[in-house]
C-alpha cells in the first residue's frame, strides 16, 4: 500500500531517501503555499479562551487522548469546556453536533471518541471558527474550547498552542510531500508546550517548555457489550489478532506486547473505514483494537472483539502554564 510505503520513507529514515528525491521540489512549493496561506489568513476570535491541540506532522501522534486530558483537567478546575474539530474522514462541511451515537462517516471517528469519552458538547466542521461560534450558541455555559487537530487553522485566534509529537518525533525533517512536515521545526519556537508521547530526548531541536505524555492501558471491554470487561490474562494462550488505523499502529502493537500478549498484527491507514471483508482474519480468534478503530468497527466483526482503552497522564504543571495564559487573557 502506498500510503504506508510513504509512512515509512519518512519516519524511518533520517534524512531523504534516495526514493524520495524527485519530491524534494514539491516540498519547496508546498512550503511556499503553506506560509502564503499564513499570511493571508485573518484570525478571527471567538467569545471564549481557545486551546489548539495540533502537530506539525501529518498523522496522529496522540492528540486525542491529550485532548480527553485537558478537557478532565479544566474540569476539574472550575472550567466547562466544549471542543470543536475539523472532523476528518466524515462527509459534511458545515458545522454540526457530535453526540456518543453519531456515526464516524458522517462526523469522523476522533470527534465521535471524543463526545463518548468526555461527555462535552462537541462539534465538527471545516470552518474551525463557524463551528466553534455553532457550539458557544448551542451551548452557552461553555467558557473554554479545546481545538482539536487545529494547529494550522490559522482563522481561528488561539490563546495557548500546543504541539504534539509521537516516538517517530520529525521524521526525515522534510516538508509535504517529501517529508511528513506541515509546518518546518522552527514553528515549534512560537507554540506554548511541546507534548511528546513516547519520543526520547534529543530527537528535537530545543523547543518551549516539553512535557512528556505517557498512555496508560485500562481494562478490555468488549465491543457488542461495553459493559463486559477483563484484564489481559483473559487472553492467554489464544488465537489473537490486532488491528489498528492510527497514525502509528506500531504504538497500540507495542502496548499490547508490553501487557504481555503474543498476535498477529494487522495494520491500517490513519482513519482508515472499515468494511466486514477487512475484518474476516479474525474470524477464528478474538479480535483486539483500539477505542478510535472501534466507533467504526461496531457490527462489522465476526466475532470475539474486544477494546483496549487508555487514558493519557501528564505532570499538572501543564494545566498550570495552561491556566496562567487564559487567567492573562481574562485580565487583558
Amino acid at each position: 500500500m502506498v500510503a504506508r510505503w510513504l509512512q515509512r520513507q519518512w519516519f524511518e529514515q533520517r534524512r531523504l531517501p534516495p526514493a524520495l528525491w524527485l519530491l524534494a521540489p514539491l516540498a519547496g512549493l508546498y512550503s511556499a503555499l503553506a506560509a502564503r496561506q499564513r499570511r493571508k489568513a485573518r484570525p478571527e476570535r471567538l467569545a471564549v479562551p481557545v486551546i489548539v491541540v495540533g502537530n506539525i506532522t501529518v498523522g496522529g501522534a496522540g492528540k486525542t487522548p491529550l485532548t480527553l486530558w485537558l478537557a478532565a483537567q479544566l474540569q476539574a478546575r472550575g472550567w466547562r469546556p466544549g471542543i470543536v474539530s475539523r472532523g476528518y474522514g466524515g462527509q459534511g462541511t458545515l458545522p454540526r453536533p457530535v453526540g456518543p451515537a453519531s456515526a464516524a462517516v458522517d462526523v469522523g471517528d476522533e470527534p465521535v471518541l471524543l463526545a463518548r469519552r468526555s461527555a462535552l458538547p462537541v462539534w465538527v466542521g471545516r470552518d474551525r471558527v463557524a463551528a466553534g461560534r455553532a457550539l458557544l450558541a448551542a451551548h452557552p455555559e461553555v467558557n473554554v474550547i479545546l481545538c482539536d487537530d487545529g494547529l494550522q487553522h490559522y482563522r481561528l485566534a488561539r490563546d495557548v498552542e500546543l504541539a504534539v509529537f509521537d516516538g517517530r518525533g520529525a521524521g526525515n525533517g522534510w516538508r509535504l510531500p517529501a517529508g511528513p512536515l506541515r509546518e518546518p521545526l522552527s514553528r515549534l519556537a512560537a507554540v506554548d508546550a511541546v507534548i511528546c508521547n513516547g519520543l526520547p530526548d534529543g530527537r528535537l531541536p530545543p523547543v518551549p517548555p516539553r512535557f512528556d505524555m505517557h498512555l496508560l492501558a485500562g481494562d478490555f471491554y468488549r465491543l457488542d457489550d461495553p459493559q463486559q470487561r477483563c484484564s489481559a490474562a483473559n487472553f492467554t494462550g489464544r488465537n489473537l489478532h490486532a488491528l489498528a488505523g492510527i497514525g502509528d499502529p506500531e504504538r497500540f502493537f507495542r502496548t499490547l506486547e508490553s501487557l504481555g500478549l503474543t498476535f498477529a498484527r494487522h495494520p491500517f491507514p490513519d482513519h482508515h473505514a472499515y468494511s466486514a471483508a477487512d475484518l474476516t482474519f479474525a474470524k477464528d480468534g478474538v479480535l483486539l483494537m483500539t477505542e478510535k478503530d472501534a466507533v467504526k468497527c461496531a457490527g462489522l466483526t465476526v466475532g470475539e472483539t474486544w477494546i483496549l482503552p487508555v487514558e493519557a497522564e501528564l505532570s499538572p504543571a501543564l494545566i498550570d502554564l495552561i491556566l496562567e495564559k487564559l487567567r492573562g487573557r481574562q485580565a487583558a
